[in-house]
């Protein structure tokens, strides 16, 4: 019973005064611009805090897209592997934690023992049988903090993968969004190029007929095939890309690109606009940064792990059950034992400088942790105003490139009213045709690069992620 005592104050003690060996933590610190030098001229329509959480794509009103979202929601394969990281994760929290109860072990054995005629008394046996049935019990006092800081770093880990999941789910989105847009305009180019293969083919009947009755030169019908052929060979290069964006979508959601078949859609109408808050708070909007910050917090807890192995360890332990001579005697109350200690310490005296290497190397990876956090910062307000310059720079572009399609629409028209009086040759048709096709592809692509910056935007704010939604 003394020991019994002694025992239970002793464990008490040790869990009053247990202290860790981990350094407070702080995030570390990296100043954040008051506001983007981007936004100084661009003032978005329509502030975002309106938008649905965690469903950003339906500010764009495209139902088409909502569905394709919601099925890589549900079938895209890589979230399928981020959720079983994280599942793994949270199993190392549950493995570490247990490090915190005593550990309880039964035993049971049956042996037939031989004594050595030198060392039993004469009165007993030789040969006897041992017979067992025990239950043991370990437990080390976490005096230093090596269990605790071990359980924190694991939690930290833990909300970083949960941060990683985030992450890679707002990517996916924004990869399928990106490529459902650039499909639009595919389909939107195509549109153009369908239509100016029309007309070059019209523009080609012309030249010929003027051919055969001697008003056109055969330089003339060379020219107007040729430019014919170009634009045949243009729409073909481009349904060869919505093929392959078509692929892509498939396999972010989660089938394969025999499985999927889109409709033709041309990009049209205006991006929406979304509110770009205050720099300092991507800290808690993007995922990514949570992330990098939650492991900077476990490389500190492992700090503490490493020192804590410059001190000794305490282990109680203790015993109960049964041994008997034989089985018909091993159940009764005189079979009894049990074992009950203050416990044991060890202590390593000489490692070779090992555990001077382990504490050095939980030092540098805490180092490593906090610069990547800050890296994983700037990058993000870099990523935010890269698309702000975006948006902002591709409205201009749009305005000006609008008036220059109906610029070039009126050469052209012009160039085919004076071919056809014989005043100009083909080719000034062709190099009005030419111009018209570029500026309204280009127009096009502007549309698709305003849409695509409008999405790494919301990409780039953390869509709708919030960190105390998710820890």
């Amino acid at each position: 019973m003394t020991n019994f005592r002694f025992l239970v104050g002793l464990s008490a003690f040790a869990a009053v005064s247990a202290c860790s060996l981990a350094p407070d933590y702080d995030p570390p610190s990296i100043p954040a611009p008051a506001a983007y030098k981007e936004l100084d001229g661009w003032k978005p329509a329509t502030p975002g805090d309106t938008l649905p959480k965690d469903q950003w794509w339906t500010a764009f009103g495209d139902s088409d897209l909502d569905r394709l979202e919601a099925r890589a929601s549900q079938d895209n394969q890589s979230l399928k592997a981020g959720f079983a990281r994280l599942s793994e994760a949270r199993s190392v929290v549950k493995q570490a934690s247990a490090d915190l109860f005593p550990q309880i072990g039964g035993n049971a054995a049956d042996a037939r023992l031989r004594r050595s005629a030198t060392m039993r008394p004469a009165t007993s046996p030789s040969v006897y049988s041992d017979e067992k049935l025990s239950l043991n019990v370990s437990y080390e006092v976490d005096l230093w903090g090596r269990i605790r800081n071990s359980i924190e770093a694991a939690a930290d880990e833990s909300a970083a993968s949960a941060a990683d999941l985030a992450a890679l789910n707002l990517s996916i989105q924004a990869d399928l969004a990106v490529d459902y847009f650039s499909l639009q305009g595919a389909d939107a180019s195509l549109r153009i190029l369908d239509q100016t293969i029309i007309a070059d083919r019209a523009a080609l009947d012309l030249v010929i007929r003027r051919h055969d009755g001697g008003i056109a030169a055969a330089a003339d019908v060379a020219q107007a095939k040729a430019q014919l052929e170009l634009a045949k060979t243009q729409a073909a290069d481009i349904r060869l890309k919505r093929a392959q964006l078509e692929h892509a979508v498939a396999v972010l959601i989660g089938v394969a690109p025999a499985e999927l078949q889109l409709p033709a859609k041309p990009l049209s109408g205006e991006p929406p606009a979304f509110s770009a808050a205050q720099p300092s708070t991507l800290l808690e909007r993007r995922p990514d940064v949570a992330a990098a910050e939650r492991r900077v917090a476990a490389a500190n807890a492992r700090i503490g792990v490493a020192r804590a192995a410059w001190y000794p360890v305490f282990n109680l332990g203790a015993l109960a059950g049964l041994e008997s001579a034989g089985p018909g005697a091993l159940l009764t109350a005189s079979s009894a034992v049990w074992a009950l200690g203050p416990g044991s310490l060890s202590q390593t005296v000489f490692d070779g400088g090992r555990i001077q290497g382990q504490t050095d190397q939980a030092r540098a990876a805490f180092d490593e942790a906090a610069a990547n956090y800050r890296q994983t910062t700037l990058s993000a307000w870099r990523e935010v105003e890269d698309q702000l310059a975006a948006l902002k720079h591709l409205e201009s572009e749009s305005v000006t490139q609008t008036e220059a399609v109906a610029a070039e629409t009126e050469a052209l028209t012009q160039a085919r009213y004076r071919y056809q009086a014989g005043i100009v040759t083909y080719l000034e048709v062709v190099v009005n045709q030419n111009a018209l096709l570029s500026a309204q592809l280009t127009e096009t692509d502007i549309r698709l690069r305003r849409m695509t910056a409008d999405v790494l935007l919301v990409k780039g704010l953390g869509g709708g992620w919030q960190t105390n939604e998710h820890e």
